[in-house]
């Protein structure tokens, strides 16, 4: 499959002397939704404003369709379409008015903005708003509204930052039966960010997880999974203290054991559950260790998150149009 998304060494500093981005290798293919996840601070923004020419890098290289992002920011903007966390539309208009300035900002022909604005409006379910104030329509029809503005001009990849950010979960889902049939019917490439892991999880093809400016790991969510064990244990023990840890750790199949709190619970991610557990209830036995109760289940994307970053997902800074983004702690602007 086809790139249309690719970097290689990508990495800004910023005058500061903050490392932003270190050395970021990223390849996207044509047609796929991808996930880009990072908690604050991680370079997540910095990363997406390179690649929609919002910043300049300070080293490497990224183009989009085989296009430097950095020489031909013009050509660039022409093939992708934005949805920011925030609203862009104008509340004073109506929800036809604000496309209709949409499609001359990428310079669409009268007759051609028409049409493109009748076909939007139908598949996104707005034909009946199109001529009301976007001060009175609800969250999810905004969002549709954002949806259809970032897609007027039919662009090749679609960004979306943090795009249900507020809705419901109906909202949520609904918003997403819309971004599958634009996939499904004109080929878009999607390039994701959000703090819903389960989202990310349920929608991504493929997933990077970044912090600290660099990427960890980028997989399926089913390899990402993998990678923190073939399982999930979640443990209760009388009383805590570094032995659990000792006992545990030495157990071949036991990848990782996390301390959750003070009161002896334990969350383990192993590989072949059906040895493991086994195994573990030995251990504790062995060192005199008592169960107050064991459980498996496979692991969530919020656990590898977890166990990657050490940290959770939090809302994030994004790019928005009232000014240039910026990496928490990280000054805004580029070169």
């Amino acid at each position: 499959m086809v790139d249309v998304i690719r970097t290689e060494s990508l990495s800004k500093t910023y005058g500061d002397g903050t490392a932003a981005v270190r050395d970021v290798n990223l390849n996207v293919r044509r047609g796929e939704i991808f996930g880009f996840l990072g908690p604050n601070g991680a370079g997540k923004t910095t990363t997406i404003s390179i690649l929609t020419t919002v910043l300049r890098s300070t080293n490497g290289y990224a183009e989009i369709d085989g296009i430097d992002v950095d020489r031909h920011p013009d050509r660039i903007r022409r093939k992708i379409g934005l949805v920011f966390q925030k609203s862009s539309a104008d509340e004073t208009l109506t929800g036809r008015e604000n496309l209709e300035i949409a499609a001359g900002l990428y310079g669409l022909a009268p007759a051609e903005s028409r049409s493109r604005i009748r076909e939007i409006l139908g598949r996104l379910d707005l034909t009946e708003a199109a001529d009301r104030l976007v001060r009175g329509y609800s969250g999810g029809m905004r969002r549709r509204l954002e949806i259809a503005a970032g897609i007027i001009h039919s662009p090749e990849i679609l960004f979306l930052d943090e795009p249900t950010l507020g809705l419901d979960p109906q909202g949520r889902a609904q918003f997403w039966e819309y971004i599958r049939d634009l996939r499904a019917h004109q080929q878009m490439t999607v390039f994701l960010t959000t703090h819903y892991l389960d989202e990310a999880d349920q929608l991504s093809d493929r997933i990077s997880i970044i912090d600290h400016g660099s990427i960890l790991r980028t997989g399926t969510p089913a390899e990402l999974k993998d990678a923190l064990g073939g399982g999930v244990v979640d443990l209760r023990t009388h009383g805590d203290g570094p032995e659990v840890a000792q006992a545990l750790g030495r157990l071949d199949g036991v990848v990782v054991i996390d301390r959750l709190g003070n009161d002896g619970v334990y969350r383990l991610g192993v590989r072949h559950l059906a040895s493991v557990v086994p195994s573990i209830v030995r251990a504790c036995d062995a060192a005199g260790i008592g169960l107050d109760g064991l459980s498996t289940r496979s692991p969530t994307l919020e656990e590898v998150f977890l166990t990657m970053t050490g940290r959770p997902v939090r809302d994030m800074e994004g790019p928005t149009p009232n000014g240039p983004p910026h990496e928490s702690g990280a000054p805004a602007g580029g070169r």
